[in-house]
C-alpha cells in the first residue's frame, strides 16, 4: 500500500480526502475566495427579473446557467436580446445547449439502469447538431458553455485551441458527469474544463482534496432540487469556501429539474423560481459574513469573465 500511496502522490494525486481541511491557497485573479452562480435562466424575462432582482438584494451575480431547458427552445432573436442583457449587466453566460440525451430516440436513459450510462451523447450525429447549436450561440455572441460528456469536452478544447472556435470561450464540466474525487477532477482540467461542477453531496475533506489537485474553480450547490437529494448547505458556505477557494456557489431549489426547466412552463413560473434562488444566494452571503469576516465575495462584472460579446 505505501507504494501505490506514494505511486498516486507522484502523479499529483492525493492517497486520502483531506481531513486536515486546510485552507485554499487558491483566489480568483481578484484575490476573492466566491462567486455567486444563478442556476436555470430560461428565458429572456427570467434574465431581466433575475437582474432587478439581483440588484434588489444586492447579490452580486457573476455567471448564470441558462437555458437548462436547451438553448434550441430560443429563437435567434431571443439569443440576441440574452446575449446584450446579460454583456451590458455584466454577467458571464454559460448556456446548456440542445440537442442532447432524452431528445433524441435513444431511450435507454429513461430507465432505471440504463441511468448509470451517464449524459454522453449518442452518435457523431448527435455531436454535430449539437455543435450546431453552440455554433448558433457563438453568433449571437455567447461565450460560456455547459458540457456533460468527456468526449466532447475534448472536443471543443481541441476546435478552441485551433480558433475553430473563439479562444476566449469558456467550457463548464457538469454534475452530470459525476464525478467524485481528485482523479475525476483532474481529469475535468486536463480536457480543458475552465470550470468544474463535482457531484453535489461531497464531504469538505473530498472537496480539500480535490483543491489540492486541481487550480480552476469548482461550483459547489448549496442548494438542490428535491429529485437529486433537496439537501441545503448554507451554513457549509462559509467552510466551503475556505477550503475549495476558489469557488462558484450555485442555487437549484425545486422538485425536480425536469419540472423546473420545461420550456412550456409559463414565464411567471420562471420569474418566480429565479426570485427564489437569489434571495438563496442572499441568505447565504449573509450566513458567510457571519462565520468567516475575511472570506471576500467578488464584485460584479469581473474582468475574468467570459461575458457575451455583445453584437456576436
Amino acid at each position: 500500500m505505501n507504494d501505490l500511496e506514494r505511486a498516486l502522490e507522484a502523479l499529483g494525486l492525493p492517497a486520502s480526502d483531506n481531513h486536515a481541511l486546510p485552507a485554499s491557497g487558491l483566489t480568483f485573479p481578484d484575490g476573492c475566495h466566491y462567486r455567486i452562480e444563478i442556476s436555470g435562466v430560461e428565458r429572456v424575462s427570467a434574465l431581466e427579473t433575475m437582474i432587478a432582482e439581483a440588484r434588489r438584494h444586492d447579490v452580486p451575480v457573476h455567471r448564470i446557467i441558462a437555458t437548462v431547458g436547451g438553448a434550441t427552445y430560443l429563437t435567434r432573436s431571443e439569443l440576441d436580446d440574452f446575449a446584450r442583457m446579460a454583456g451590458e449587466a455584466g454577467i458571464e453566460v454559460v448556456m446548456t445547449l440542445g440537442p442532447r440525451r432524452g431528445w433524441d430516440t435513444g431511450r435507454q436513459i429513461t430507465t432505471s439502469e440504463g441511468l448509470v450510462s451517464g449524459m454522453r451523447l449518442r452518435g457523431m450525429d448527435g455531436v454535430r447538431h449539437w455543435l450546431k447549436d453552440l455554433e448558433r450561440c457563438l453568433e449571437a455572441g455567447i461565450r460560456g458553455f455547459l458540457v456533460a460528456d468527456e468526449g466532447v469536452l475534448w472536443l471543443v478544447n481541441q476546435l478552441r485551441e485551433r480558433r475553430v472556435i473563439p479562444s476566449e470561450t469558456v467550457f463548464k464540466l457538469s454534475v452530470f458527469a459525476g464525478h467524485a474525487n481528485a482523479a475525476g477532477a483532474r481529469v475535468a482540467e486536463q480536457l480543458g474544463a475552465n470550470t468544474f461542477n463535482p457531484l453535489a453531496d461531497l464531504s469538505l475533506a473530498m472537496l480539500s482534496a480535490m483543491r489540492g489537485t486541481i487550480s480552476i474553480p469548482m461550483d459547489v450547490y448549496m442548494c438542490l432540487v428535491n429529485a437529486m437529494g433537496g439537501f441545503v448547505r448554507f451554513y457549509e458556505a462559509a467552510e466551503i469556501a475556505r477550503v475549495a477557494s476558489p469557488c462558484y456557489f450555485k442555487f437549484e431549489p425545486g422538485p425536480s429539474e425536469a419540472e423546473i426547466y420545461a420550456p412550456w412552463n409559463p414565464p411567471e413560473y420562471h420569474d418566480n423560481m429565479i426570485r427564489e434562488r437569489i434571495r438563496n444566494a442572499a441568505v447565504t452571503m449573509e450566513l458567510i459574513e457571519r462565520e468567516n469576516t475575511g472570506l471576500r465575495c467578488s464584485p460584479a462584472g469581473c474582468a475574468d469573465l467570459s461575458i457575451p460579446a455583445v453584437g456576436g
